[in-house]
C-alpha cells in the first residue's frame, strides 16, 4: 500500500513518539510511506512551546493567529496535491489537528480513503487551556468539518469516541485504537536491580513518573505524601522528564525536606527512557485527561511495573483494578495517598499487579505494529466498498 501521512506537528513530546512509531510500524509490514508535514523542533523543544510557533502564538491575537491556522490548511493542501501527484497514494493518514482540513480536502479531490487519527477534542481542550479559543464557531465547524469528512476516525479512546459521535459522525466509522508500545524498544532494558545499580539507587523504593510534567498531574501529592510517616524511609520519586511544574516541584521537597529523595532527569532521549523505567518498584499515573491514552502508561505495562493510577473511564479501558493496577477514587481528597502506601507497604502486591501488568501489552496487542494492521485493514475495507465509485469515477480521466 502506498500511504501518504500528514501531520501538522513539530514539538519533540509524546505526539512524535506516536507519529515516529507508527510511520515505523506501516513501514516494517511492508507499506510505503510518504510524510508531509512541518519541520521537526530541535530536541530541548517540547509540548506547546516547541519552535517559532510559539512564538507567534504569544505575540498575535488570538483570532489572527486561529484564521493563520486555517490558512495553513491551504498551504498543506498544496503541498499534499504534489506530493499525491508524484506518489499516487493508495490511502492518506492524518493525525488530526484543530482547523486542519487539508486532508480532508485532497481525499475528496482523489476520491482515495482518509483515516482521521484523533488524540483530543481540540475544540474542547483550547477552549479550557492554552489562552481559549477566539473564533469559537469556526473552531466547531472545521472540527466537525475534518471528523465528518474522514473514511474513519481514530480516536485513542471510547471516551474520545464519544466526543467524535456527538459531531454526528456514524459508529461504523468510528474504530478506537489506543497508544501502543515498540516491544523491540523495550525488550533489552536492564532487570530492576542493574538499573537500579546503573542510577545508584540500589536499596531504595522506586517511584517513578515519566513525561512532560504539568502542575495538573498530581506529582506533588506524590511527594508531601513522602514527607509523611506513611511513606518507607526508602521511598525515592524518579521523575523522568522535565516541564513547567519542575521547579515547584523541587520547591516543594526542599520545603518539605524530602529533596534527597526526589530526583528529576530533565529531558531525556526516548531510546533511553526503559534504561530508567526499569527500575521503578511503583509507576506513577496520579492523574489523566478524561479522554487520553497516556503513552506512559504503555510504557509501564510493557515493562510490567506495579502501576498506581486512578479509576477514570478511558484508564479502565486497558487497566483492570488488583490485576495489572492498583487504582484510586480521584474523588476522594486522600485516594492516591492511601494506594501509595498501600502498594509500598506490600511486596507482593507489588509483584502481582507487575506479572498482571507484564501480560496486558500481548493480550490487548497494544503494539504500533498491531495498530499499524489494523489502519491498513480499515483502509483496505474502505477501498473496497468504494471501488465501484472510485473506477467511474476515474473512467472520463481515462477516455480524456
Amino acid at each position: 500500500m502506498r500511504i501518504l501521512y500528514h501531520h501538522r506537528t513539530a514539538s519533540r513530546d509524546g505526539q512524535a513518539v506516536h507519529i515516529d512509531e507508527m510511520i515505523a510500524a506501516m513501514r516494517m509490514l511492508g507499506h510505503e510511506v510518504h510524510v508531509v508535514a512541518p519541520s521537526i523542533a530541535s530536541e530541548g523543544e517540547m509540548g506547546d512551546k516547541a519552535g517559532w510557533v510559539h512564538g507567534l502564538k504569544s505575540h498575535l491575537p488570538k483570532a489572527i493567529y486561529e484564521l493563520l491556522e486555517l490558512g495553513y490548511s491551504l498551504v498543506a493542501y498544496r503541498r499534499l496535491v504534489a506530493a499525491a501527484s508524484q506518489f499516487k497514494p493508495d490511502f492518506i493518514y492524518e493525525r488530526y489537528n484543530l482547523f486542519l482540513l487539508s486532508g480532508a480536502m485532497l481525499a475528496r479531490k482523489l476520491h482515495v480513503p482518509l483515516l482521521l487519527e484523533v488524540n483530543a477534542p481540540l475544540v474542547q481542550e483550547r477552549s479550557r487551556h492554552s489562552g481559549g479559543l477566539s473564533l469559537m464557531r469556526l473552531a466547531r465547524w472545521a472540527e466537525g468539518f475534518a471528523w465528518r469528512n474522514a473514511s474513519y476516525v481514530l480516536p485513542v479512546t471510547k471516551v474520545l469516541a464519544a466526543h467524535v459521535a456527538a459531531y454526528g459522525v456514524p459508529p461504523e466509522r468510528i474504530s478506537v485504537i489506543p497508544n501502543g508500545i515498540n516491544k523491540a524498544h523495550f525488550a533489552n532494558a536492564h532487570s530492576p536491580k542493574t538499573a537500579k545499580h546503573a542510577l545508584g539507587l540500589e536499596g531504595q523504593l522506586v517511584l517513578g513518573f515519566t513525561g512532560f510534567v504539568r502542575d495538573w498531574h498530581g506529582v506533588d501529592r506524590v511527594v508531601a505524601w513522602m514527607a509523611t510517616g506513611s511513606a518507607p524511609k526508602n521511598s525515592y520519586l524518579l521523575l523522568v522528564g522535565d516541564g513547567p511544574a519542575r521547579a515547584d516541584l523541587e520547591s516543594l521537597a526542599k520545603r518539605l525536606g524530602v529533596s534527597e529523595r526526589v530526583r528529576i532527569t530533565g529531558f531525556v532521549d526516548r531510546e533511553l527512557v526503559p534504561e530508567y523505567v526499569a527500575a521503578f518498584d511503583v509507576a506513577l499515573q496520579p492523574a489523566v485527561t478524561a479522554y487520553a491514552s497516556p503513552l506512559k502508561m504503555i510504557e509501564y505495562l510493557a515493562l510490567g511495573k506495579a502501576i498506581v493510577a486512578p479509576r477514570e473511564p478511558n484508564l479502565l479501558e486497558i487497566l483492570e483494578d488488583g490485576e495489572n493496577a492498583l487504582m484510586f477514587d480521584s474523588a476522594a481528597p486522600d485516594g492516591l495517598e492511601q494506594a501509595l502506601t498501600a502498594v509500598c507497604a506490600d511486596a507482593e502486591m507489588r509483584a502481582r499487579l507487575g506479572l498482571g501488568a507484564g501480560t496486558t501489552i500481548t493480550r490487548r496487542e497494544l503494539t504500533w505494529a498491531a495498530n499499524a494492521r489494523k489502519v491498513v485493514d480499515l483502509a483496505v475495507n474502505e477501498m473496497e466498498k468504494s471501488a465501484p465509485q472510485r473506477v467511474n469515477h476515474k473512467q472520463p480521466e481515462q477516455l480524456s
